[in-house]
């Protein structure tokens, strides 16, 4: 079941980036009990996305890419979040 945090994030990076690959995990339950877990089981997510705005662009730049779109979820919405941003064709990080 999809939260209404985990959705407005997958909306809001659909829209701004047109992925042809998008997965938001919800990592809440890794975390139960630490630092930022305020109990909503929507505090700590993994943003994995693809998408054409991404090529040529650092790795620094797409992270701040993605803050943007995202607006105030990160830091004030959300306590952590984890980017994995790529542009088509790029190796996934896991694999290198």
């Amino acid at each position: 079941m999809t939260g209404p945090i985990e959705h407005e994030i997958a909306e809001r990076l659909s829209a701004s980036f047109q992925p042809t690959r998008l997965d938001v995990i919800n990592d809440t339950a890794n975390h139960h009990g630490h630092a930022g877990d305020d109990g909503s089981g929507e505090s700590h997510f993994t943003v994995e996305i693809v998408s054409a705005a991404f090529a040529g662009v650092s790795r620094l730049e797409r992270q701040r890419m993605v803050n943007r779109a995202l607006g105030d979820i990160p830091g004030q919405r959300v306590h952590a979040l984890a980017i994995r941003a790529r542009a088509p064709g790029e190796v996934p990080l896991g694999n290198v």
